[in-house]
């Protein structure tokens, strides 16, 4: 299919997850950032994981470049291109899933997470508070104030500030403004364990 004796070609990845390579597309819109061609001329004289991690790398150079262009025709904001940012970086890249590397972080990160469990199950009351910890911002305590402070909004990108309520995702540990996804402190006593709106959307592609 990457005969180096063919010529240019592009990978093309669908909305299915499904992958194919084949010659430009005469008919792509001329406004769009182009794909790097001839991802097939490198493959001689190359080692083959190599050459793959190749063209991941201009794959995902090239999905940045639609998503900030896309981002610049809609006529994001400062805080939209910051919220866009941080959920493109919220999903492992093509590289670290052709590498592994994206499987081995999953892996690392799952590890303290049931080592915790165990841990919480052998008492009923430090298990609730250890939840009500993750779910709700950390308190403004003066020998914590430098720590929080360099704490930032993963949808906005916005900085910790004590006056403001603020909720950490149970699945990729990340701090949200509250207004920013959409969740009050009254509301916020009745999750037992909050999900972002990326780790959300994750689990129902899988599903």
């Amino acid at each position: 299919m990457c005969d180096p004796e063919k010529e240019n070609l592009c990978l093309y990845g669908f909305p299915n997850e499904t992958w194919d390579v084949a010659l430009p597309d005469e008919i792509l819109p001329p406004e769009l950032p182009e794909p790097t061609l001839g991802i097939n001329f490198a493959r001689e004289g190359i080692d083959e994981k190599d050459w793959l991690s190749l063209v991941a790398v201009h794959s995902d150079a090239w999905l940045l470049a639609v998503a900030f262009y896309l981002g610049a025709r809609i006529g994001f904001d400062k805080e939209g291109r910051k919220r866009l940012f941080q959920m493109i970086n919220g999903l492992p890249t093509i590289l670290e899933v052709v590498s592994g590397a994206a499987d081995r972080k999953q892996a690392e990160e799952k590890m303290p997470n049931s080592i915790s469990k165990s841990n919480k199950s052998s008492s009923k009351p430090s298990r609730q508070s250890e939840m009500k910890s993750s779910k709700v911002a950390p308190p403004p305590s003066e020998e914590d104030d430098d720590e929080h402070g360099n704490t930032m909004c993963s949808a906005c990108g916005g900085n910790y500030s004590t006056d403001e309520f603020w909720i950490c995702c149970s699945v990729c540990e990340r701090w949200f403004h509250g207004k920013c996804v959409r969740i009050s402190p009254a509301r916020a006593e009745h999750i037992k364990q909050y999900k972002c709106p990326a780790c959300s959307s994750t689990k129902r592609a899988r599903a």
